[in-house]
């Protein structure tokens, strides 16, 4: 792979992943064996399964097929970009038709590219490298804009964003979505106390404590502001994300940072508030943070360094 592209997946950390879409299997496997190498490949011969999986694996990067049965390339195209959580994927169009008026109808309706059949190894690996490292070239310019400076985990920007896509798939899953919001005990006294140097360290153990509380790649752990945090964790039930909720309670006491001034305990503890539903299109997510928010409230009156949470029912 061309040296942009790989040292932008070692930044990233993780290979990236390829949909390939056409109702000729003899064509995606040469796809297949071209990048299998480098790229995680997921594979459909529908239209309606390649909806399905962009929706669920999220891939880097859309080769599809122009011409399928019920349900063609074009019309797959239109409802990814319709889409809030498909709409920024790059689709390539493989394609057997060669007309500039096929091509102008491509980049209408989004595509960044076209492939044409039948294919030639070299070209597909040439322009599907070429718009993979734009498209993680632009996820890291993305994600520096989306993380919090200090802690280095999400800001709240990337909270607001990823609430709206976790909100939609929910919705259209009908899967439960949780909130946990997190809040560190009398940290202005521990401020006041240690200073502001040791408290930005403070706040920079806490987040890593959360972040490493969460198992799964999607749950999402951000600065909310000040020394509040707050997680997002789809497809999480109410249990669950107490039991998460619990889990960060613990790792951050077992920091055993000192707190002096602490009038709940002798480290630095946090309280925790957390909601969980399931989204509806005639429900609102800012009911949902709401919720959590209030949670956090009851936790904080109750005595802090504990979680109250609250299961909620349209």
């Amino acid at each position: 792979m061309i040296n942009d592209l790989k040292m932008l997946i070692e930044l990233r950390g993780a290979r990236p992943k390829i949909l390939v879409a056409d109702d000729q299997p003899i064509n995606i496997r040469a796809i297949h064996e071209i990048f299998k190498s480098e790229c995680d490949i997921f594979m459909a011969t529908s239209g309606e399964q390649a909806l399905s999986l962009a929706s669920s694996h999220r891939p880097d990067l859309i080769i599809l097929d122009v011409m399928m049965p019920e349900m063609d390339g074009h019309e797959v195209c239109r409802r990814l970009k319709q889409d809030v959580v498909t709409k920024e994927i790059p689709v390539i169009f493989l394609t057997a038709q060669h007309t500039p008026e096929d091509e102008v109808l491509g980049f209408q309706l989004g595509a960044v590219d076209f492939i044409h059949k039948p294919i030639d190894s070299f070209v597909i690996q040439a322009r599907v490298e070429t718009h993979l490292a734009l498209k993680l070239q632009t996820e890291y310019l993305r994600k520096i804009a989306l993380t919090d400076g200090l802690t280095g985990i999400a800001n709240r920007r990337q909270f607001d964003v990823t609430l709206v896509q976790d909100w939609l798939q929910c919705t259209r899953e009908a899967n439960p979505l949780s909130i946990v919001i997190v809040d560190v005990d009398h940290f202005k006294k521990f401020n006041d106390t240690y200073g502001h140097l040791l408290g930005d360290k403070c706040l920079r153990d806490v987040a890593h404590a959360i972040r490493a509380a969460l198992r799964r790649p999607y749950d999402l752990a951000t600065r909310y502001g000040g020394e509040e945090f707050a997680c997002l964790l789809p497809n999480t039930d109410f249990d669950g994300a107490m039991h998460i909720a619990e889990l960060i309670r613990q790792a951050v006491a077992a920091l055993e940072i000192a707190h002096q001034q602490s009038e709940t305990s002798p480290v630095v503890t946090v309280s925790l508030g957390v909601a969980t539903c399931i989204p509806t299109s005639a429900y609102e997510s800012a009911k949902l943070l709401a919720a959590a928010d209030a949670q956090l409230y009851e936790a904080k009156q109750s005595g802090r360094n504990q979680a109250r949470g609250k299961y909620l029912v349209e």
